[in-house]
């Protein structure tokens, strides 16, 4: 069922996700076939954007590609980018040996809109897109919470919000189709059914890798 900026917006300030319409409604991903890992997948559809634009960093020529999905309610995509995505980026992003492409897959509301302020906060920037996300993914205890509003809009002021361009996002029926759009691609395309998922030069890999998990991975796909 598609999330109207109605419902959304009268989903008690994004709290009643069990029971909103829209991304909630969706079939929940405990209840999809747990069958992606191995799953046939076109890495040339995979490295075409969606509905949004990609939100990506590093070397667009570099020779390794690692697309991440994401919620930002989910613990263990917390827990990644607190612990394993800083040594990532010092080591392979920042001294261009990857691409690293972000895309959204909310659980539930709350996330989505969390995602929405990303997105009007960065408009096109991907630093400033990347940036919000870290924030809000190192401050996820302090707004996942009964009443989000209060700390989300706290938050968002840091990053340059008023209270009217706060609300203006979240009542942006654009962003929150195109965000739907992208997680419903997302399972629908690439069998993703769990955050977080990694695809690293096409190859899927499940919930949240260490860095030597990654390192692994990525070391011998780096062309020299």
């Amino acid at each position: 069922m598609r999330l109207t900026r109605r419902e959304f917006c009268q989903s008690t300030a994004f709290v009643a996700l069990a029971t909103a319409a829209g991304l909630s409604a969706l079939p929940s991903l405990t209840e999809q076939a747990l069958a992606a890992e191995g799953a046939a997948i076109s890495e040339t559809e995979l490295m075409a954007p969606g509905a949004l634009p990609d939100m990506a960093i590093g070397d667009a020529k570099a020779s390794v590609t690692v697309i991440e999905y994401a919620s930002m309610t989910c613990p263990h995509c917390a827990h990644f980018q607190e612990t394993t995505y800083p040594d990532i980026k010092k080591k392979y992003i920042d001294t261009g040996k990857i691409r690293y492409i972000f895309r959204e897959f909310p659980l539930d509301n709350l996330a989505a809109a969390v995602f929405m302020l990303a997105r009007c906060n960065a408009d096109t920037n991907a630093d400033k897109y990347f940036s919000f996300i870290d924030v809000m993914f190192r401050q996820q205890r302090t707004w996942a919470v009964e009443k989000p509003l209060d700390p989300l809009l706290t938050l968002s002021k840091q990053a340059g919000f008023t209270k009217e361009s706060f609300d203006a996002c979240l009542s942006n029926q654009k962003i929150l189709d195109g965000i739907e759009a992208m997680r419903q691609r997302a399972v629908d395309k690439f069998k993703v059914n769990s955050t977080p998922t990694f695809f690293i030069n096409g190859k899927l890999y499940s919930g949240a890798m260490t860095t030597d998990e990654m390192s692994k991975v990525i070391d011998p796909l780096i062309k020299s």
